[in-house]
This record gives C-alpha cells, sequence and structure tokens, in this order.
C-alpha cells in the first residue's frame, strides 16, 4: 500500500483544503524533506484567486523547511547529505544546468519565471513532505544555533526582499523609498541599509506596518493615505527623488508612483507580483518621454543552496533578525484557518508560521 500525507492544496479557483496524498519519491537527482515549520506567503492567495490559471488540487506553499526523509540514488551517493539532516530549501529551485542558469539567471531556469516550479508547476511544500528537485543544487543545510523558523524566512522573504535593494544600484549613502511594506518590503528595508543606503523612506499606511518598518531601519514611513507619496518622497529628498525606487506591491500605482518618485538615472527595482491586469504603465512625463536614462530592474526571488547559504549566515551573525514579523501560529492542522486570514491580513497578521508534527 502507498504511504500517503496530508496536504494543504488549492482544490481549483478560490478553493482550498487539506487532502490524503502519496507520500512523493525521489528520482536519481532529487530528495524528499518530512516538513518541519512552514510560512503562507501573499502569493499563495494569488495563486488560489486564479493568478497563473486552474489548478486542481494543487499543494500550495514555497517556504519549507524540514530533515531529509529520502535521497535519490545519484544525490545519496555524493555523501553531501546525510538522512534526518536539516535542511532549508528556496522557493526557487533551478536546475543550475540549463542555457538561462548558465548566463547568471537561474530564477528563469528553463524559460520565463521557470525556476519557480513549488506551487506552480509542481506540487508546493505546505504538505508533511515535500519534493524537491536537483537536490545537490538546491537543499541547503541549516546551521546549528539557526532555528528552523529562522531558516524558512530566507526561503523567500530575505532573499526577494534583498534582491531589490541588490538590483537597485544604490549608492553609498543613496536614498531609497520602498513602495509596500509587508514582508518582502520590510526585507527590502533591511537589505537597502545593507547595500549602504544613507535614508530609506517606507511607504505604507498600516500602523503596524508602520511601526515593524521603522523597527527593520525605515527613516521615515509615508502614508499614502494622507498624503501624495511621490511629493513626500521628493520633499524628503531636497526636490531630487530618490536613487532607488523599490515596488514590493505588485499594483501598477505603486509602480508608477516608483517611476515618478525616482531621480534621472535612478533605478526602478520591481519585485511585486503583478498579478492582475494586461499592462503595467509606466507615467510618459516623469519617465523624461523615455529619455531620463531610469532603469527598470525586476527580479524573482534568487534560488540555489549558495544563496540559501549566505542569507543564513547573515541571521546567524545578527545583521538581521526576520522573527519578528511572525505574527501568528498555527498547527498544521489548522492551516485553512491561517490561510483565510492571510488572505484578509485579518487579526493584524503579517507572516503566519504553520509547524508540524
Amino acid at each position: 500500500m502507498t504511504a500517503t500525507m496530508k496536504a494543504f492544496v488549492m482544490h481549483g479557483i478560490g478553493e482550498v483544503g487539506i487532502i490524503d496524498k502519496p507520500i512523493p519519491r525521489p528520482s536519481p537527482n532529487d530528495a524528499i524533506l518530512r516538513t518541519t515549520a512552514a510560512l503562507i506567503c501573499t502569493s499563495d492567495t494569488h495563486t488560489v484567486a486564479g493568478a497563473i490559471g486552474p489548478r486542481t488540487d494543487l499543494t500550495l506553499g514555497h517556504e519549507a523547511v524540514g530533515v531529509i526523509h529520502e535521497l535519490g540514488q545519484a544525490v545519496a551517493a555524493t555523501g553531501m547529505f546525510r538522512i534526518g539532516q536539516r535542511v532549508a530549501v528556496n522557493a526557487i529551485t533551478p536546475c543550475c544546468a540549463c542555457d538561462n542558469c548558465q548566463r547568471g539567471y537561474s530564477s528563469q531556469c528553463g524559460g520565463m519565471l521557470g525556476g519557480w516550479k513549488f506551487a506552480n508547476t509542481k506540487d508546493g511544500s505546505m504538505a508533511e513532505y515535500f519534493h524537491v528537485n536537483d537536490a545537490i543544487a538546491n537543499l541547503a543545510p541549516i546551521p546549528d544555533g539557526l532555528s528552523d523558523e529562522q531558516a524558512a524566512y530566507c526561503c523567500d522573504m530575505l532573499s526577494t526582499g534583498f534582491v531589490a535593494a541588490e538590483f537597485g544600484n544604490i549608492p553609498i549613502g543613496g536614498s531609497v523609498a520602498v513602495f509596500g511594506v509587508g514582508p518582502i518590503g520590510m526585507m527590502a528595508i533591511v537589505g537597502a541599509r545593507l547595500r549602504g543606503a544613507g535614508l530609506v523612506i517606507g511607504v505604507e499606511s498600516r500602523p503596524d506596518r508602520t511601526s515593524m518598518a521603522r523597527k527593520f531601519g525605515a527613516d521615515l514611513v509615508v502614508d499614502f493615505t494622507k498624503e501624495d507619496p511621490v511629493e513626500a518622497i521628493r520633499k524628503a529628498t531636497g526636490g531630487a527623488g530618490v536613487d532607488t525606487a523599490i515596488e514590493a506591491l505588485g499594483s501598477p500605482t505603486t509602480f508608477a508612483a516608483c517611476v515618478s518618485a525616482t531621480r534621472p538615472g535612478g533605478t526602478i527595482s520591481n519585485i511585486g507580483y503583478h498579478g492582475d491586469g494586461d499592462t503595467v504603465p509606466i507615467p510618459r512625463l516623469d519617465w523624461g518621454v523615455g529619455m531620463s536614462d531610469k532603469t527598470i530592474r525586476t527580479a524573482l526571488c534568487p534560488g540555489g543552496s549558495e544563496r540559501m547559504g549566505r542569507l543564513m549566515r547573515l541571521i546567524r551573525n545578527g545583521r538581521v533578525d526576520p522573527l519578528a514579523m511572525t505574527t501568528h501560529r498555527f498547527k498544521f492542522a489548522d492551516i485553512k484557518c491561517a490561510f483565510t486570514m492571510m488572505q484578509t491580513k485579518e487579526d493584524g497578521m503579517i507572516k503566519p508560521l504553520s509547524t508540524f508534527g
């Protein structure tokens, strides 16, 4: 008889639940993890709302850590990993062998957004066990002294937030505006400070997020419901605009505001998930009618074990502590309740943690 597990799935657009599924088995280059901790991401709610089209009983989730349950033959033969070892896996799991990976764009593995496999082209990690493709490239051992919860934040929140700063071309002492201070935006604030920003401005309206943005290092937080954020940013920068504007929400309005708030020669760094509509507008005049020397960079969460190891090193050595973002904790049996709260951000939810076993 095939062994089974519990998995949190998208039955169809707008429908979720827990069902039984067979415990996956690894091919020679893969691995199976027994999940110990996982986070729910807003992008999971986008998926259930239909952002990537219909799915049937697709396991959700892409921010999970666990212990090695089974190794594929080729992976086991390397001696790099052992059964029972604690490991983290990034939300993006590239092959590290295809043309795009070899060109340095591993998030686009095999094609545009192709590194995004969990809860997209294969089952995700919000289950008692989950499958990891190309395990040698994607299993990242969790160092002693780092909790599973801390490591789970490296899977997406740190990696995505930090790449916004990395791609933002932030000069030492430069100015940065982060539009949308959810968990990704908060880590973009931390990333901007790590990259040497001298002024970091958050754009947010929720008081709880405003307070946390300051905790993570924002020098100023603009409430867009009370004032025009572009004008406020220009005022804070002596009329110039910021060197770097980070779009961390995925909204046409905030993307346009990023273009407007950036000074000539600056960079718009987009990590927002634009899940609706066919186009994203660029304000023509604030773009200098196409000739303002403004650069637009985009990124999908960088994956791979090397990236994960570096992110965990930052936590271990005290450069960042993401645990303040965990506002709610649930057992896996209550994951449907956690997901519903994440959809509405009920009770001031920022990031919910689910534990297994």
